[in-house]
């Protein structure tokens, strides 16, 4: 069999990004603007409130500096690295993406499973986030059209499948770059146990290879079934497959932990 024996792609725990949404979602200055937004996003009140959101808001570090948000001190991942060594065996090998959320949380998926530590760790850029190139400036896709209104009408025109952000990509760009380290792992991986600690996106185009989603089933998927901070998607090599055997999705987006506020609600 060309594939690994396991393919596990876990996603970053909770970031800084994560948490800024969160507190966009919950500001009355916020909600007044995507309310303007929808109204007409070329108007003069809308480009006032996304002014003040840009001020209130503003993240900055770039994407690939963005940590795990401090408050939530990295519990997801822990917890997932005590309980993911009841689903599958000690990785041979575990690729991080080179940002610092992906590294962290690798850090803490050790503290959960120690025997990771002595796992060979490579980084590699391929599973990186989709790069959104100048729209990074404004932490919020909605505040980078308002100042930028043709791009606007050419996402609309293009959908968000097709569309690439100024000096960024598209997702068939990062579709692209992840086919080539589905090579990397046929060539020098077969039948190992493989771990990678990557992104929401990364995940979602990495399925959309294995499985040939068109750009309508990806879309659906980001829409409909979004991955988590800190969920699970296993792939199982079988080598009854096909000459070259297989992966197969076996469980995708599971959720090993438990919430604040799932335990207050409990």
């Amino acid at each position: 069999m060309k594939w690994p024996e396991t393919l596990t792609l876990i996603r970053h725990d909770t970031s800084m990004y994560n948490r800024l949404k969160e507190q966009k979602a919950d500001d009355p200055g916020y909600r007044a603007f995507r309310k303007a937004y929808d109204r007409n996003p070329e108007s003069g009140e809308t480009r006032r409130l996304a002014t003040e959101v840009v001020d209130r808001f503003a993240l900055l570090v770039g994407d690939h500096d963005t940590p795990l948000a401090p408050d939530a001190g990295g519990q997801q991942a822990i917890t997932v690295g005590s309980r993911l060594k009841n689903l599958i065996a000690l990785p041979d090998v575990i690729f991080v993406s080179p940002y610092t959320r992906t590294r962290q949380t690798l850090e803490k998926l050790i503290e959960g499973w120690p025997d990771l530590r002595d796992v060979k760790v490579i980084e590699d850029e391929r599973i990186r986030e989709q790069d959104h190139g100048i729209a990074l400036l404004y932490s919020d896709w909605r505040v980078f059209n308002v100042f930028h209104p043709e791009q606007k009408k050419l996402r609309d025109l293009q959908s968000p499948y097709w569309y690439r952000y100024p000096q960024g990509e598209n997702v068939p760009d990062l579709r692209d770059r992840l086919r080539s380290l589905a090579s990397t792992l046929t060539r020098d991986y077969q039948k190992k146990q493989v771990a990678m600690i990557t992104h929401h996106l990364a995940i979602l185009a990495w399925r959309a290879n294995q499985e040939r989603l068109s750009a309508s089933e990806f879309t659906r998927l980001d829409q409909e079934e979004k991955p988590i901070n800190c969920g699970v998607t296993i792939y199982r090599g079988k080598e009854e497959l096909g000459t070259d055997g297989k992966l197969v999705l076996e469980a995708y987006n599971l959720k090993l932990y438990t919430t604040t506020e799932e335990t207050e609600q409990e």
